[in-house]
């Protein structure tokens, strides 16, 4: 089946057309600096890249640029990404007026990315009309964790009221990542305990046991959880009552802990890549380092007693992927703890990067989202023609 992958963002799109059969990209491409002076799309296939530039000035344009790419194609389906499915969504569904409406009622709970979303199916469609639209949302692995790992202690009305509780986020990495890490390891992801990190600009965690999300760290919002690349992280409620106290408004707030916070409110920047680079020079840079790789030294002894025993680690995404000394300082000094890196397979990025008698073993897996997209959207069409 070819599935056409879509993830709209505010000012951007990510396009992929699979070969779910052979499990192959067909072309791919992206869409960034949509409403700017000068917008950019890259469109790659059969190993060609072609890079256009010029003012995009809205969504609408940008599907009407990818169209031209796509246009003589086979397409059998179209999956998009939707990152806030709040307690409706378990799965994936098929996308019809009721869907788009409930997406829509969804959208306070992540007002940065739900009308995007909403706006590149709503546009897809227009475009597509005579193939099945698939929705996968990012919070639905984590919609089984038990009520004592997603309530929080604030009245109990609320979360009956306004359903304040924690929903998680990167969940189709987070499934990517385990359900690689079992293949690795040769034996079933239901007799496997898990700790994955996925750590990109935004980053998250996840305890996974016996196949089944128990914990992660993100929440309610993407806010919640570890040092990223411009948001916070956990922090003092108290601080906001604070800050508010000293002036700032609630939304001025919100845009600080969103965009300004994190690895950048530290030290200026949000590329670790940058920030490694800067360290020895820069003692804010070493900073932020230390902070970053602290916090999830933290949420890997939270989970390790959550879960009791622990079969492996994996790392995933841009920094998790790629940065091997970020993943050394994550691992260093938990021996006791069963977590022995080997020095020289970190180095080289290896998949597997623990020593040969670490108890618990320790991966790097490159995560594909958008290929979970595909294959949960063909699973449910193929499910639905029964």
């Amino acid at each position: 089946m070819r599935i056409l992958v879509i993830n709209c963002g505010s000012s951007s799109i990510k396009y992929q057309l699979f070969d779910t059969e052979k499990e192959e990209v067909i072309f791919s491409g992206e869409v960034e600096k949509i409403g700017e002076e000068k917008s950019i799309l890259v469109h790659y296939e059969k190993g060609k890249k072609i890079k256009k530039e010029g003012k995009i000035r809205n969504h609408e344009e940008a599907f009407k640029h990818i169209e031209g790419f796509i246009k003589g194609k086979r397409i059998d389906a179209v999956g998009h990404r939707v990152v806030h499915g709040g307690e409706a969504f378990k799965d994936a569904v098929l996308v019809d007026e009721a869907v788009e409406a409930e997406i829509e009622r969804n959208i306070h709970l992540a007002p940065l990315h739900n009308p995007h979303n909403l706006e590149g199916i709503r546009i897809a469609k227009r475009l597509f009309p005579s193939v099945p639209h698939v929705a996968v949302f990012d919070t639905a692995f984590f919609h089984n964790m038990p009520e004592e790992a997603f309530l929080y202690a604030i009245p109990y009305c609320f979360y009956e009221k306004y359903r304040i509780r924690k929903y998680g986020f990167h969940g189709t990495s987070h499934m990517y990542v385990a359900k690689k890490t079992a293949s690795y390891m040769k034996r079933p992801l239901e007799e496997l305990n898990l700790i994955t990190v996925h750590l990109g600009n935004g980053a998250s965690m996840a305890a996974i046991e016996k196949g089944r999300a128990v914990d992660t760290s993100m929440g309610m919002t993407p806010l919640e959880g570890l040092i990223m690349g411009t948001r916070s992280g956990d922090i003092d409620p108290g601080v906001l009552f604070f800050l508010i106290e000293k002036g700032l408004k609630p939304e001025e707030l919100y845009r600080i802990l969103n965009r300004e916070s994190g690895l950048k409110g530290i030290c200026g920047m949000n590329d670790m890549r940058k920030i490694l680079e800067k360290r020895e020079e820069n003692s804010l840079c070493d900073l932020a380092i230390r902070m970053y790789a602290r916090r999830i030294k933290k949420y890997l002894g939270a989970y390790m007693a959550l879960l009791g025993d622990v079969d492996a680690i994996s790392f995933t995404a841009g920094i998790g992927e790629n940065s091997s000394e970020i993943r050394w300082l994550c691992c260093k000094g938990l021996e006791s703890l069963g977590i022995k890196l080997d020095p020289e397979k970190n180095r080289l990025n290896k998949t597997e990067i623990s020593k040969d008698d670490s108890k618990i073993k320790v991966f790097v897996i490159k995560t594909d989202e958008q290929l979970v997209i595909a294959k949960q959207t063909e699973e449910l069409i193929q499910k639905e023609a029964l």
